[in-house]
Parts: C-alpha cells; sequence; structure tokens
C-alpha cells in the first residue's frame, strides 16, 4: 500500500524539479544564447558552461533535486514491496 505522502512528495519534487531545470537552462542561455535544453545534459561539451561557478552551482541543486526524488521512489517502493 502506497504511503499516504507519497504523491504529494513526488508532485513536490517534479516542481521543484522542473522550475530548477528552467532557471539552470535561463542561466546557460545567458551565457551562451544557441544552448538547447538538450545541451545543459552536456555542459562540458560548452567552455563557458563549464567553467562558469553560478551555472554549476544551480546545475548541482538540480542534480541533488533529481537524486533525492529517485530517493524517495526507491523508499516508498521498498516499504510497498515488504507491506
Amino acid at each position: 500500500m502506497p504511503h499516504a505522502l507519497q504523491p504529494q512528495l513526488d508532485a513536490l519534487l517534479d516542481q521543484m524539479i522542473t522550475q530548477q531545470r528552467a532557471k539552470v537552462l535561463r542561466i546557460a542561455r545567458e551565457l551562451n544564447p544557441s544552448i538547447t535544453p538538450d545541451d545543459v545534459l552536456n555542459p562540458h561539451d560548452f567552455p563557458e558552461l563549464d567553467a562558469d561557478s553560478r551555472y554549476n552551482f544551480e546545475d548541482g541543486i538540480l542534480s541533488g533535486y533529481i537524486s533525492a526524488q529517485m530517493a524517495l521512489r526507491a523508499e516508498f517502493k521498498r516499504l510497498e514491496d515488504e507491506a
């Protein structure tokens, strides 16, 4: 049986991830206006992104949100499997 908070937590993390992806893309486009959403998945291909501390900081936050969402999903799945 799923935990009662699972849908709310997943939706909250989805919203946070969506907002952070938009922020990362906006910063990337300040550095290089031709950057696409796919380009930010490989920032090392773009020296201006790779060298920018602000970009790297915000991209790290995005990675943390995604990791937290994956961890929560795995934990809820584990709890569900145990029930």
